[in-house]
């Protein structure tokens, strides 16, 4: 067993004092009591201790282009566009290429807080389309990378099978991407053989048309496995399947919805949607920076919140690779759109709004991840993340508003340490 010590941990929503927390041999939370002296075999940790963050949503491929698609040479530029760049990237990376974006992207996350990625997987065989000799080559660069940087990885195979709503098969620049449902159980129980930690993934509606989704269904069961979707993304998408299908997406999905099903980005709600979401116990998992880099739009957050709804964040195309900085995009842009401040605070619960949104962002982090329990709690992965007192933003800010500050006032590194697993990652100091 390995003890560690620390003068404040968040606990239970607030900072709690001389904190003892004990990890057994598997590397979980065997015990975490506050008000302890720090006994003589405990390490003391050089600083406040936080929950780390689960990453539910990741392209890790998608790495290689963040920052290089920042021009509009023509015409107009949305999501549409940026994403016939994307597939440019998509179909030159080759697994060892992959290996090494994501192992640098993984290093970057640690830095930013996360502790466990998602990988909502789709990038699957050869430039050419054909399958690899060993057809999950990409999924397995993947979980070489986090196993070598020291993360959890999740990996979450996709079914893609068509381009658009009642447009049946791929284009060709999608040709990477072509699975069925069963191609994705098939990957699913490889890595679960292999001991990768994995669920299932519908790229969206207009990849994964009904009978396709009934299937995969069919193949899950009963199964805890996390069940992740994109939509109601962009408007565009919203009116496609209302044309196709006469509903909203979510709409569509709401019989289908439990507490397995992750829904992400989820942008475009209509108020009923947001009922049903809350109803049947599915999660959302928000992108606030790369859903601001690519235009598509801000989601109903205090009605999410409100609600109950499940939260998670995810980095999704990478451009923002840190908890902080998603969940600023989160609280600014509804000031911005409120022309008010402390939008997301609940004066009645809970005040300070960096600490309602960080609590809040840990409520779907272990269905999201297909893990049995997650944050500072007995049974939990060992994690955790050292506040370095000294980061720029943090200097002589009391306890009581050090994750105030963290989130809205912090620049550069942040974290003194990184622990995953009962062991130090990553220490700056």
């Amino acid at each position: 067993m390995t003890s560690l010590w620390t003068e404040a941990a968040w606990l239970g929503g607030r900072w709690q004092a001389n904190v003892l927390l004990e990890v057994d041999g598997a590397g979980r939370w065997s015990r975490i009591q506050s008000g302890q002296a720090c006994p003589p075999h405990a390490r003391r940790l050089k600083g406040a201790v936080l929950p780390p963050l689960v990453n539910a949503h990741s392209h890790a491929f998608q790495r290689a282009m963040a920052g290089l698609a920042e021009r509009r040479e023509q015409g107009q530029d949305d999501f549409w566009s940026w994403r016939d760049a994307m597939y440019g990237v998509a179909l030159r990376i080759t697994p060892d290429e992959l290996r090494r974006v994501a192992t640098r992207l993984y290093r970057e996350l640690l830095l930013g807080g996360y502790t466990q990625v998602v990988e909502f997987h789709y990038l699957q065989h050869r430039e050419d389309g054909q399958p690899y000799d060993n057809e999950l080559a990409m999924a397995w660069a993947l979980a070489d990378a986090a196993r070598e940087v020291g993360i959890g990885l999740t990996l979450l195979p996709v079914l893609y099978a068509h381009q658009g709503f009642g447009t049946p098969g791929l284009r060709t620049d999608q040709r990477r991407f072509k699975t069925d449902a069963d191609w994705v159980w098939r990957a699913f129980e490889q890595l679960r053989a292999g001991g990768v930690n994995a669920g299932v993934a519908l790229h969206s509606l207009r990849a994964a048309h009904p009978g396709e989704v009934d299937h995969l269904l069919r193949l899950v069961g009963d199964t805890d496995l996390p069940i992740h979707i994109h939509v109601a993304e962009q408007t565009a998408e919203v009116e496609a399947c209302v044309r196709q299908h006469g509903q909203r997406p979510v709409q569509w999905l709401a019989p289908h919805l439990d507490a397995r099903w992750q829904l992400v980005h989820a942008t475009h709600l209509a108020p009923d949607e947001v009922e049903a979401i809350a109803h049947s116990g599915a999660g959302v998992v928000l992108c606030p920076g790369t859903e601001a880099n690519l235009g598509d739009g801000l989601p109903p957050l205090r009605e999410c919140l409100n609600a109950g709804i499940p939260l998670t964040l995810g980095s999704d195309s990478q451009v923002t690779r840190e908890w902080r900085e998603e969940l600023r995009w989160l609280e600014y842009t509804q000031r911005l759109l409120a022309r008010q401040r402390n939008v997301c605070a609940e004066p009645a619960m809970q005040p300070s709004t960096a600490a309602r949104l960080f609590d809040a962002m840990h409520t779907g982090a272990a269905r999201a991840a297909g893990l049995p329990a997650w944050g500072l709690q007995v049974g939990a992965r060992a994690d955790w993340l050292v506040i370095d007192p000294a980061a720029e933003g943090l200097e002589d800010v009391p306890l009581a508003q050090q994750l105030d500050a963290l989130v809205f006032a912090s620049r550069g590194p942040c974290f003194a340490e990184v622990g995953v697993a009962g062991q130090p990652v990553l220490a700056l100091r």
